[in-house]
């Protein structure tokens, strides 16, 4: 089944704020290039924004680590299903899936064996760790819109087509970001010393690194009595975190923003984050950072088991070192964040030298990604 220019129809499905992010602007692309385009599948905020008709909240697929994912398996499981079959009855000319290999990867798979043409928004990362994925990246995708400069090469190892189109939030931020407005905006003092901190935009992160970042934030304040905090909360995720904050007893002194985390990186002079796209965001702001995760033990051990490189954030990852700390699972501890948060701030050359580097790993990863996006698109559908 053929549509027209005019009649184009795509499916989509993003499953976290981050692919609603990389979707949005991956929209800009396909709408420049076919103006009437409709779009349906799952999304947030940015894609509605673009006109997405969403048949489930994304909220239903945000769900990360094994063990969550298989307490929510039978809901998560429904969705895929029903949505699969909607979308064989009504048949889009192309499905893209945008990020959330788990629940993307396995779609694509099954509309492709039916004739659909489907297109994955972002390489998962066989590179960091589960490389049994590419045989599933071989059956489910017709062609990968890869974010690093490295990866089409190694999905062309393995006879995957891929495109690099760069990476879309590398056009968002300034390469010098204007860390006075940004303040001005936030009501922050421009000589105040400030500390963004991110646990992430899951609950899931949330329950694990919230009050850990909090309790962190005690400990600086024991040496720093004058830092200002800032941290920027989903709007769903805003009534636990800040019952987290009232129960850290400093909620006086750390805001809750609305959103607006790159208000806060652009603000902050160093940032305490969740290990995520968040990082590389930091990275790009130029902002020193230390990298914190902690999730459920059983999952956790499943992760370790099947990661290919000693990293896990992005920032080390593209660098092929650690030029900020990571402090994962039982090394996350309060005064452990604290202690490598504050290091930061007494090191002005360190934090120079670092932004030196994240400042040519943006021009390395910047490209016109709607264009390219739509380049590669527009060859699948004539392919």
């Amino acid at each position: 089944m053929t549509q027209t220019a005019e009649q184009r129809r795509f499916a989509l499905v993003a499953g976290e704020a981050s692919g609603d992010l990389l979707a949005g602007l991956l929209l800009d692309g396909l709408q420049a290039r076919w103006p009437s385009l409709q779009t349906v599948g799952i999304g947030g905020p940015r894609m509605l924004a673009h006109g997405l008709q969403s048949w489930w909240p994304q909220e239903k697929l945000a769900v990360r680590g094994y063990i969550e994912v298989l307490r929510h398996y039978t809901e998560i499981a429904g969705i895929r299903r029903q949505l699969k079959a909607r979308l064989l009855r009504e048949w889009p000319e192309l499905f893209i899936g945008v990020d959330a290999p788990d629940f993307n990867l396995d779609l694509e798979a099954g509309l492709r064996s039916r004739g659909m043409k489907t297109v994955h928004f972002v390489c998962p990362s066989i590179w960091a760790w589960r490389p049994d994925r590419i045989e599933k990246i071989r059956a489910a995708a017709d062609h990968v819109l890869c974010i690093f400069p490295f990866e089409p090469a190694l999905l062309a190892e393995h006879g995957v087509q891929g495109s690099y189109v760069g990476h879309p939030v590398a056009n968002v931020i300034p390469m010098t970001p204007d860390r006075t407005a940004a303040r001005a905006a936030l009501g922050l003092a421009p000589d105040a010393e400030v500390v963004a901190l991110l646990p992430g935009s899951r609950r899931s992160e949330v329950r694990y690194l919230a009050a850990r970042f909090f309790a962190a934030a005690a400990q600086m304040l024991k040496a720093r009595p004058a830092l200002r905090f800032v941290a920027p909360i989903l709007p769903g995720l805003r009534v636990e975190v800040e019952a987290l904050l009232q129960a850290s007893g400093i909620a006086g002194r750390v805001t809750l923003l609305h959103g607006q985390s790159h208000a806060a990186l652009a603000a902050c002079d160093v940032t305490l984050i969740a290990s995520g796209t968040a990082t590389l965001e930091a990275a790009l702001f130029k902002r020193p950072m230390v990298i914190a995760y902690n999730m459920n033990s059983l999952s956790w051990r499943f992760m370790q088991r099947k990661q290919l490189q000693p990293w896990v954030g992005l920032p080390n990852i593209l660098s092929r070192e650690f030029v900020v700390p990571e402090l994962l699972q039982e090394a996350a501890t309060p005064e452990a964040l604290a202690a490598a948060t504050l290091a930061w701030l007494d090191a002005p050359e360190k934090t120079q030298a670092l932004q030196q580097k994240f400042s040519e790993l943006h021009v390395q990863l910047q490209r016109d990604t709607p264009t390219l996006c739509a380049d590669a698109i527009q060859k699948v559908l004539e392919g």
